[in-house]
């Protein structure tokens, strides 16, 4: 007779981590506003049910015995989706450097970034998405105290608050060129 202490149980596997050079996929509202970013399989899924429709593919195929299909890139939902209110993205140096690139703002370069004030604290400027850029540590100091025009020293974009939550939950990984249309970044 077997008794339960005999009986080891099966070791737990790991859960696999998530591939991070899996295919994305944009995902369109009905009204073609960007509503999250999802895998290839939900989206090929979506696609196979007839609830979203393709728009752009990407040059990654998926093959079984009988077909082969592009991946798609950006899919639109058939139907209209109601969102709920949309949380704003938050403000913080992550997403501030997400929002510029990981570029200086002043001249393009991509390392010692910090963050620079346009119109400086010290003379009214605030601690907002509107008032805070990208800088590489050399442009911040010879910029100083001083504003853009003032340091001769002009923005290659305008600083603004992100309008989709992309940079909030850090789907920034998975970007991909033909998504820029449809985002309006």
């Amino acid at each position: 007779m077997i008794s339960r202490k005999d009986v080891q149980p099966e070791p737990r596997r790991p859960a696999a981590p998530a591939d991070l050079n899996a295919p994305r996929v944009l995902v369109l509202n009905a009204s073609y506003e960007p509503l999250h970013v999802t895998s290839a399989k939900r989206a090929i899924t979506l696609i196979q049910y007839g609830v979203a429709e393709i728009l752009e593919n990407s040059e990654d195929v998926v093959r079984s015995p009988s077909t082969v299909m592009p991946v798609p890139s950006v899919i639109r939902l058939r139907r209209y989706v109601r969102r709920p209110r949309v949380h704003p993205v938050p403000f913080n140096r992550r997403n501030v450097l997400r929002r510029d690139t990981f570029t200086c703002q002043y001249c393009g370069a991509a390392e010692e970034l910090t963050l620079d004030h346009v119109l400086p604290r010290s003379r009214g400027g605030r601690h907002t998405w509107d008032n805070v850029v990208t800088a590489c540590r050399t442009c911040n100091q010879r910029k100083g105290n001083r504003t853009p025009e003032e340091a001769a020293m002009p923005l290659r974009s305008r600083p603004r608050a992100p309008s989709f939550g992309v940079y909030a939950h850090g789907q920034f990984a998975h970007w991909q060129p033909q998504w820029t249309r449809y985002l309006g970044v």
